[in-house]
């Protein structure tokens, strides 16, 4: 099989895939980007019907190119998909659809070949770009097999039409198992949502302000003040919650976010929580037929349970296993944007990180590091 030639291979038309092709576009650098499925910006397109980003449109939108100015504060999950269209359009990114990615490896001149299910494609960079839902974690529950009712992840959850006046068990409560039991509610279900551990939780709007536009600011000082300010926000504003199953988080929301588990930013989901129409529960003991048996010892009937258990990058499976140990980390996550060893140079990776400024506003920062990386190695105008 001949090889396709590009300068930089970007792998992923999401947001990050298309943030670095603005880069490079907009510094006419040429590039080449590969799409698994049908479409741009494929996820977004499949998530539950309510989402919106968390983050505000000025500081949520991708490289040179502002979101529209009749578009919300915080912008819904069509429009967001429809501002990924316009901004293909505008840097003129066509994507090659249906390139399933099987390998990626160092050729012997220092290249990298990256092997799809049809085609083979060598190039000087390749930017991995394929984001943190790659796919779906879906773990065993112990006797799941034996529930005689519905179990979906989260990726299969559009609204809760389906669950009308039924119990429904969300598993997990992160941003997304926090609005789902929301969703479930307001379709007139009745949630539960299975905590494991301590949540940490801060408003959308904290004070009148958003959450992020805060984070903002406090990145830029000190992480000891950080934590300081956004544990006192994060104790006027939400409070103890333990008494409601949530327990108590040994660390402030920052300190968090810089070990990979941002907070929940919440839009609602804890005022329900508390007048008692959100039940949170303990972790699962057991799955049974018709009930779920928890680890405090109690046992309550269900209809359904949607698991809000994430997603993996699943990069692993790109590489072989000595590449595999010195790229990424024993969860799976790059260690780093780019590595400087000759065996890895001309390798990048972007949108795997959770800080807590936000997903897409880093995207801005790390996609002009790795361009500005790219073009002094690129020496040929698009």
């Amino acid at each position: 099989m001949q090889a396709r030639s590009a300068k930089t291979l970007i792998i992923g038309a999401g947001p990050a895939g298309l943030a670095i092709a603005g880069q490079l576009a907009h510094r006419q650098q040429p590039f080449v980007v590969i799409e698994a499925s049908d479409y741009i910006g494929f996820s977004w397109r499949n998530h539950y019907d309510r989402l919106h980003l968390h983050t505000v449109k000025e500081h949520s939108a991708l490289p040179h190119f502002p979101f529209p100015a009749n578009f919300p504060t915080y912008v819904p999950r069509l429009q967001f998909v429809d501002y990924l269209e316009r901004y293909a359009d505008h840097f003129n990114i066509r994507p090659l659809f249906n390139q399933q990615v099987s390998q990626i490896s160092r050729t012997t001149d220092g290249r990298w070949n990256v092997q799809t299910t049809t085609d083979l494609f060598e190039a000087e960079q390749v930017v991995v770009a394929t984001g943190y839902n790659r796919l779906p974690n879906k773990p065993e529950l112990p006797g799941q097999r034996d529930f005689r009712g519905i179990i979906w992840h989260s990726c299969e959850y559009r609204n809760g039409a389906a669950f009308r006046d039924e119990n429904v068990l969300v598993v997990g409560m992160g941003n997304t198992g926090a609005e789902l039991a929301l969703d479930l509610l307001d379709y007139e279900a009745r949630p539960f949502i299975s905590v494991r551990g301590p949540v940490s939780i801060l408003p959308r709007d904290l004070f009148g302000r958003p959450s992020q536009k805060t984070a903002i600011f406090l990145k830029k000082l000190p992480n000891w003040f950080c934590d300081l300010v956004t544990r006192t926000a994060q104790t006027m504003s939400v409070g103890d919650v333990s008494g409601y199953g949530l327990g108590k988080p040994a660390h402030s929301p920052s300190y968090n976010a810089r070990r990979g588990k941002p907070p929940i930013l919440d839009v609602g989901t804890l005022a329900q929580i508390k007048a008692g129409r959100i039940t949170v529960v303990p972790g699962i003991e057991r799955v049974n037929a018709k009930t779920i048996t928890f680890t405090d010892g109690r046992e309550r009937p269900f209809d359904a349970i949607i698991l809000a258990t994430g997603y993996r990058p699943a990069l692993s499976a790109f590489f072989n296993p000595v590449v595999t140990d010195r790229i990424l980390t024993e969860s799976g996550y790059p260690k780093a944007m780019w590595f400087n060893e000759s065996a890895l140079r001309g390798l990048y990776f972007l949108g795997f990180t959770t800080p807590v400024t936000g997903v897409l506003y880093n995207l801005n920062s790390d996609s002009n590091s790795i361009a500005r990386q790219i073009a002094e190695n690129n020496f040929i105008p698009a």
